[in-house]
């Protein structure tokens, strides 16, 4: 039968599209077209003709055939059929079965097929099924076992429960996920997740047009892959599986039926839930979180963003801390605006100024070196073994007219010939990661003399308008000095100066504050300076508002606050969204955690929500001391949080803690290593030497932190009060201490988890705590080897008891 034939009997049965779009069956002769679509018989998937939402460099929308999540607000597509293929013209395309029982898209228009199922159907009796898994499957009518092809073989950049992410032994076919090219353009794009083809049990990413990986996720053992812990957090509300027989070799994860049920009807997470490889080469576990009408990210393999190898293209560096964390280097431009609008960032980027190499020999001497500062070298360089010093290796790169860059390290020099790609940068006090160096960038003389140029132009234009304002200040101060006096408490009560580095937090009105949060009706929560009440942003974005109470203490709170983490990024500290300065009025803008503080978790008797399973106290664990660790370490100044407690550690939708409120945060200077505070932090968490009042340093959040994890792990405040165990009797730190002398503390855990831990982490933990609560700074940790310690590459001695805590407790054992 011709192919115009078939389409004009499709054509004649149109009337029966409506039918088919209204249930989850397509029949044959019935075709899907328009805005009509097939719904799953449980509601949640839906599959039609959508678009992208955005414009393509054609200037036309790109039009998809896919399945979405059919009752989440925002269009979430989790397969698609033409990717590669998009239909520009969605009026003349529909999906149908032909007369050979194939399932495909046309195009009446041009009688052209734009996708195919490319099934070996030998009967023309076949019936498309989409089920309440989201698997959109071609059977026949007649034998419902007879799948002659599915979605679920050919996944795209997502895997959904239930579906299969592996090996089929007998047919070859690879089931595998593959990024998209960018967020309108669904087409396969650089990263691929899949089964490791040399046959070990574990996943790799890979560039497309590679086999060499750049992240693998560790062999399987038999309960979880190594590289990917993060993965354990919901083990006891997902089943994770990996099958290896005769026949197929797969990973796949789908909900725990005994707990999620249960779980699901109290909490409004894992309604919608699926993992995607992202166009950044994550990934992601996604949750649909109601309450902000987003998703919510569970974890990321890999964790961190700049793993992802050349994610930020060429001539760019890749910051893990800082958003966006794609940034060109000095003397280069993005190269394609656009693309990195739409997340897809490889372009990279172009130099603004050409070389003048190879022009003469005295021109190009004009090339000079730009020095980038702790970064993670590219692992391509070349190493020139006679050059002995740096003037050598940087003649040695002057030399070369395709040198872009060198290293001179360890007695080692290292150039670089074309495009500098997968460049890391990292904090210059970075403990834990050794191998940072400076690289020396090539830049035309142009771009590095016009930078020293505008220093010294901005350097002359600053000293001589100081010279001008000196002299007009003294004229200014003879005439107004009394006035100055009589107004000079109200106006330090009123201004405000924030860092340059804090322009990307946003200033609000309090009329538009008061709004957000209903006349702030809705109270989250009080604590010494002001009050929490939850609003939202645009009626979408949910925010927590504090507004701080007292004048002269909020107002040192705020310019804590704004100082601290206005200017800083990090995954474990909460995130300052703005602030108002409003007349009297003090408020600041954060980011909602949903769920609210961990001592509501722990302490709160009646807390109903999903109970703290040991591997995220043990993730939540981590994460506080990765965030304190960045505080203390890698930002410019060592920032002290001086108030380290259960009620400032925050948890977001999938629980990654966030340490916040840092009205008490201190800033010591690099040259210097300890501060004198009149503020005290909360009672139990004090460390002796603040308590004797002399000076602080941030060994004082590192005692603060042992305290906590000594709660974390037993579930109950360190002072006893809401336990009926007669261990209470005994001040439980120093109990701690002593049991882990006998080798006993496994009764020490919190009932609620019913045994369900690691002994061997319940017991590393606890020996970080006691080492972090010793009585003399010297021998506490920093937090960066609190990381490395619990993170299992550092074993842990047995902590002596601290002698301090035996003399307060009235314990002299």
């Amino acid at each position: 039968m011709s192919l115009a034939v078939i389409l004009l009997g499709l054509l004649l049965s149109s009337h029966l599209s409506a039918c088919g779009a209204a249930m989850d069956t397509l029949a044959s002769g019935q075709v899907l077209a328009g805005n009509n679509t097939i719904i799953s018989s449980n509601g949640k998937f839906a599959l039609g003709f959508f678009q992208t939402g955005s414009k393509s460099s054609q200037n036309t929308l790109n039009w998809y055939l896919g399945i979405w999540f059919n009752k989440v607000p925002k269009l979430t597509p989790v397969w698609v059929a033409n990717g590669e293929n998009p239909i520009i013209d969605p009026a003349s395309s529909m999906l149908t079965i032909i007369s050979d029982g194939n399932l495909v898209i046309l195009n009446q228009a041009t009688k052209s097929t734009i996708w195919s199922a490319q099934t070996n159907a030998t009967t023309n009796d076949t019936i498309a099924i989409l089920l309440n898994n989201g698997n959109f499957i071609l059977q026949s009518s007649s034998n419902s076992s007879n799948v002659l092809w599915q979605s679920f073989d050919y996944p795209t950049d997502t895997l959904l429960p239930g579906m299969k992410l592996g090996w089929d032994k007998v047919t070859g076919l690879n089931r595998r996920l593959v990024s998209r090219k960018n967020s309108i353009d669904l087409a396969p794009g650089r990263y691929i997740d899949q089964l490791d083809p040399n046959g070990t049990d574990q996943f790799i990413y890979t560039l497309r047009d590679s086999s060499i990986p750049y992240w693998s996720s560790g062999i399987w053992n038999g309960q979880y892959f190594p590289s990917a812990m993060s993965m354990m957090a919901y083990k006891n509300y997902m089943n994770f599986t990996f099958v290896n027989n005769d026949q197929e070799k797969y990973f796949t994860y789908d909900e725990s039926h005994e707990l999620f049920g249960k779980f699901r009807k109290k909490h409004e997470l894992f309604r919608y839930y699926h993992t995607v490889l992202d166009v950044s080469g994550q990934t992601k576990s996604l949750i649909w979180v109601e309450s902000s009408e987003g998703w919510g990210m569970v974890y990321a393999l890999p964790m961190l963003q700049c793993d992802v190898f050349d994610v930020c293209g060429p001539f760019t560096t890749c910051n893990d801390y800082t958003l966006p964390f794609c940034k060109c280097m000095k003397g280069f431009s993005i190269r394609s605006p656009k693309d990195w609008e739409l997340d897809e960032r490889t372009g990279g980027c172009v130099r603004n100024t050409p070389l003048n190499c190879g022009i003469s020999k005295t021109i190009s001497i004009q090339d000079m070196f730009h020095p980038i500062t702790c970064v993670v070298l590219p692992n391509n360089g070349n190493n020139i073994e006679d050059a002995r010093n740096a003037d050598r290796c940087a003649q040695v790169c002057l030399g070369d007219c395709t040198c872009t860059a060198y290293s001179y390290d360890n007695n080692e020099c290292f150039v670089w010939n074309g495009e500098l790609i997968n460049m890391i940068q990292k904090q210059c006090n970075d403990t834990v990661n050794s191998n940072i160096a400076t690289l020396y960038l090539r830049l035309a003389a142009k771009e590095v003399q016009t930078s020293l140029d505008n220093n010294n132009n901005r350097r002359s234009l600053i000293i001589r308008v100081c010279v001008g304002a000196s002299f007009a200040f003294f004229g200014l101060l003879s005439l107004f000095f009394l006035l100055m006096i009589r107004r000079r408490r109200r106006l330090s009560a009123h201004r405000m100066i924030f860092p340059e580095d804090s322009v990307g937090i946003t200033s609000f009105r309090y009329l538009d504050l008061q709004h957000a949060t209903k006349n702030f009706s809705e109270k989250l929560g009080a604590g010494g300076f002001g009050s929490v009440f939850k609003g939202f942003l645009n009626d979408s974005c949910a925010i927590a508002v504090k507004r701080l109470d007292g004048s002269r203490q909020g107002e040192k709170q705020f310019r804590a606050e704004v100082r601290s983490i206005g200017i800083i990024q990090h995954i474990n500290l909460v995130k300052l969204i703005g602030f108002c300065t409003d007349g009297d009025s003090r408020l600041l803008v954060y980011e909602l955690m949903q769920n609210r503080s961990l001592d509501c978790h722990l302490f709160e008797s009646n807390h109903t929500e999903m109970e703290l399973t040991w591997t995220i106290r043990y993730q939540i664990a981590l994460g506080v001391a990765r965030g304190l660790a960045y505080l203390h370490d890698s930002c410019q100044d060592c920032i002290i949080h001086c108030d380290i407690k259960p009620e400032n550690i925050l948890l977001d939708a999938s629980f990654v803690p966030k340490i916040a409120d840092f009205g008490m945060a201190k800033f010591l200077g690099r040259d210097f290593s300890r501060v004198l505070t009149t503020m005290r932090g909360t009672i139990g968490y004090l460390a002796p030497e603040w308590i004797s009042g002399t000076v602080i340093t941030a060994k004082v959040d590192v005692y603060s932190y042992g305290m906590i994890l000594m709660e974390l792990i037993s579930g109950r405040r360190n002072s006893g009060g809401n336990s009926a165990s007669d261990i209470d009797d005994v001040y439980f730190p120093v109990l701690v201490a002593n049991k882990l002398q006998k080798g006993d503390v496994a009764g020490l855990v919190d009932q609620n988890l019913r045994g369900d831990v690691s002994l061997n982490q319940v017991e590393r933990a606890f020996k970080v705590a006691c080492w972090c609560i010793q009585d003399h700074e010297f021998d506490r940790p920093k937090m960066a080897e609190v990381v490395q310690y619990l993170e299992g590459f550092v074993e842990v001695d047995i902590p002596p008891v601290p002698r301090f805590l035996q003399a307060i407790a009235g314990n002299p054992r």
